[in-house]
């Protein structure tokens, strides 16, 4: 029995699951893909560690934007704030008192000094001055038989047939008739003018506005809105301030001859008129710190208008062959004031500069750069001495000349970090914390 038991074949083996098959195939292709992936990483990281400093800066050229300085005449120019205001408001009012017949003006049109604009009801004032009229011709002919009846008496005195007494009598009521005709005749001037008041003129050139009176309204000169409120708009004036520290080379300019002004809309954008500068005030706004200035313009096309807000920029001088850079070159950084100046072999060097002034777009330097250096105006922020630049040309943008505003010059706009390649690992350890250019931009003001 036991041989017959040995004799018998092994059980066969109960075969492995199709699905717990196929787990372990694709648990053996991942590991072997983490393998050569991390082969593949250990060998690059070897490779970056292995490269000199400066390498991946040296093989990639940074693209920056460049534009030469020049040597050029630079208008200097002061903005400011303000307003327009007319040189004359008249609130028209009847000189007497009457009815309004009929109205020669339209509101909001242009009229001339002496211009008709409204005519009362003349008749009383024509009837008021024919009685003081006839009031002088009576008055008149008394005073005239008063000097017969002098001439009369005065014969008769020389005869002594009167007594003297008599004579300086008449002689008194002579001189009561005359100043009795005297006072007629200035009633008739009062009359006539009174007339002359019925037709309600123009007392200066300009712009009617809303008229308060309609034909019919009884009128008088204590009306308190009067008929028409006329505003002069040709000459017309612009008030603006300054800042108090721009006073002395203001008053230093405007007692060597008349500044130009120019007044710009809100935006900067359209200019509306060049005027003179009249007007500095004699005394500094405490509150404000600022002086107040006056300037008058020819407004023709009535482009200033009462009210309206303006920007005033007010002309000092014109600067004669001086060197200018454009305005977004200019770097601040520990050591001060410096611009990157692109080499002849497309490398940069950091020049320290002397600012005079910032005119908008451009700014003057009177150290540092020399005309025909090439700066860079875009691209700074990936930028230090030595680096290799792909310079590529900028137009220099022109000064804030008589006719242009500075808002109207295009400036070349900066270049947007994401456009830049990344820099790799090794390129971020070698540049420096913090652009120095960063520490603060180029300010529209004088450097003293």
């Amino acid at each position: 029995m036991a041989e017959k038991r040995s004799e018998q074949p092994p059980a066969p083996e109960s075969p492995v699951p199709e699905p717990a098959r196929r787990r372990r195939t694709w648990i053996w292709i991942a590991v072997a893909v983490v393998t050569v992936l991390g082969v593949v990483l250990v060998r690059r990281v070897k490779g970056s560690g292995n490269q000199q400093p400066g390498a991946v800066s040296q093989a990639r050229a940074v693209p920056v934007g460049v534009s030469a300085a020049e040597k050029r005449d630079v208008q200097i120019w002061v903005e400011g704030l303000g307003n327009v205001t007319s040189l004359a408001t008249v609130t028209v009012r009847a000189r007497v008192s009457g009815q309004i017949v009929s109205i020669a003006f339209q509101e909001g049109s242009r009229v001339k000094q002496g211009e008709l604009l409204v005519q009362l009801d003349p008749r009383p004032f024509r009837i008021a001055l024919q009685q003081a009229e006839a009031t002088t011709q009576r008055d008149a002919a008394t005073l005239k038989n008063a000097e017969l009846d002098l001439l009369r008496y005065t014969e008769l005195s020389k005869q002594k047939l009167i007594a003297p007494q008599q004579l300086d009598q008449q002689r008194s009521l002579v001189d009561q008739s005359r100043a009795t005709v005297a006072l007629d005749q200035a009633a008739v001037n009062n009359a006539r003018l009174n007339l002359q008041f019925t037709s309600v003129t123009s007392p200066i050139d300009g712009v009617a506005g809303v008229r308060a009176v309609d034909v019919g309204n009884l009128v008088s000169p204590t009306d308190a809105n009067g008929i028409v409120v006329l505003t002069q708009m040709d000459p017309i004036a612009v008030l603006f301030t300054l800042p108090q520290d721009d006073l002395p080379r203001v008053a230093a300019a405007f007692s060597k001859g008349a500044l130009a002004v120019e007044a710009w809309d809100r935006g900067g954008v359209g200019k509306l008129g060049t005027g003179k500068l009249t007007v500095i005030d004699n005394q500094v706004n405490a509150g404000t710190a600022t002086i107040r200035l006056k300037a008058e313009f020819p407004n023709p096309d009535l482009r200033l208008w009462p009210s309206l807000f303006v920007k005033a920029r007010l002309q000092l001088q014109t600067r004669e062959g001086v060197v200018v850079v454009p305005t977004p070159a200019i770097q601040r950084g520990p050591n001060g004031v410096f611009v990157y100046v692109v080499n002849a072999d497309s490398t940069v060097a950091v020049r320290n500069v002397q600012v005079d002034t910032v005119q908008g777009p451009i700014t003057i330097v009177t150290q540092g750069v020399q005309p025909g250096d090439r700066v860079v105006v875009d691209g700074q922020n990936q930028l230090r001495a030595g680096a290799k630049v792909d310079p590529r040309p900028v137009s220099t943008p022109g000064a804030p000349a008589q006719g242009a505003a500075p808002q109207a010059v295009e400036q070349p706009p900066p270049q947007p970090a994401a456009q830049h390649p990344p820099a790799s690992p090794r390129q971020q350890r070698q540049q420096p914390q913090g652009r120095p250019g960063q520490q603060g931009g180029a300010r529209e003001a004088s450097v003293q």
